[in-house]
């Protein structure tokens, strides 16, 4: 199961606010969208990517950050990480996002 307050890394944060100021998608929500389209494109995180970090300001629970996505997203990292523990299971959250924002924010 994934921890209950979770956080990107600042990067990804920074393009997830400016995304809003343009698009007025809050970054939660975008999250949600960037998340889909990554698992979508066949994405996998590697544990131990160096390029993932989770050194971001906005530390929100899951409920937050999910909405009522909540189960699906869980179900669907555990699917496809099942021996990865729940801090792993959020860097993987974290390293979808990341991938999968350059596509939405074309």
């Amino acid at each position: 199961m994934l921890p209950n307050r979770m956080c990107l890394d600042r990067g990804t944060e920074e393009k997830l606010k400016r995304y809003k100021q343009t698009t007025g998608i809050s970054p939660n929500a975008a999250s949600r969208l960037a998340f889909f389209q990554s698992i979508e494109s066949g994405f996998t995180y590697e544990p131990g990517d160096t390029t993932v970090s989770s050194d971001g300001q906005m530390v929100l629970d899951k409920v937050t950050w999910f909405g009522s996505c909540l189960q699906t997203i869980e179900l669907i990292l555990v699917q496809k990480y099942p021996n990865l523990p729940g801090e792993l299971l959020a860097s993987a959250w974290a390293a979808h996002v990341k991938n999968g924002f350059g596509s939405i924010a074309r």
